[in-house]
């Protein structure tokens, strides 16, 4: 029988004799560990999520690209590991910069074993509930997908509570018109009450309601 795969964490860190130490650790509390010299090396190496769960706990303070760029770069690439920052006893400012930023959390060096997995105990959740979610809106869009531009906007004003009248004088359009563009999406979606269009399209886009 194949084991029950374990959350995966990585870990960028420069200092050689240190992330050693903290991938033995890792590993000997029941996690799957993985380390990066520098930066550069995790931006090669490309590391998927793994399914269930993990995180990148980052060293803030590293020659060359430091971990504040590296998070400013998979902010911007839209990456969904949750970062937990290392940090020294100067570095609270910059911590505080990046929490900012989207990390989760920072540990200060020397952290203790039991902080360590409190923090990514809480990274690893959060890494499951965003792919959770990640999953769902992309079920929601290809949903949305079926319907044409014009199914898409009746949907939009349906899910905002728009009566069929009040859609067709909005898109100037017979009563008729929008009774089959409603027959329609209810086929394409399953639904065409309000409250089911409304959630599709919040979970395709959370902005997909607003004024547009």
């Amino acid at each position: 029988m194949n084991a029950t795969p374990v959350p995966v964490i990585h870990v960028v860190d420069d200092d050689a004799a240190f992330l050693r130490s903290l991938l033995f650790l890792l590993e000997g509390c029941g996690f799957e560990a993985v380390g990066h010299e520098s930066a550069e090396a995790f931006l090669g190496a490309a590391p998927a999520l793994a399914p269930q769960g993990g995180c990148l706990l980052l060293d803030i303070r590293m020659p060359r690209m430091s971990g504040l760029e590296l998070q400013r770069r998979m902010v911007a690439a839209g990456s969904p590991f949750p970062i937990v920052f290392m940090t020294g006893h100067g570095d609270i400012e910059q911590a505080v910069q990046a929490m900012k930023g989207g990390a989760l959390d920072f540990l200060q060096k020397p952290f203790k074993e039991q902080a360590l997995l409190d923090t990514v105990n809480c990274a690893v959740e959060a890494s499951v509930e965003r792919q959770r979610l990640r999953v769902r809106q992309e079920e929601a869009q290809t949903v949305l997908e079926r319907l044409s531009p014009r199914e898409r906007k009746v949907a939009r004003l349906l899910a905002l509570g728009l009566s069929n009248k009040e859609v067709a004088r909005d898109l100037d359009i017979s009563d008729n018109t929008v009774h089959v563009h409603r027959q329609r999406i209810t086929e394409k979606i399953g639904s065409g009450h309000a409250a089911d269009l409304a959630r599709v399209l919040l979970r395709a886009d959370p902005a997909g309601l607003d004024a547009g």
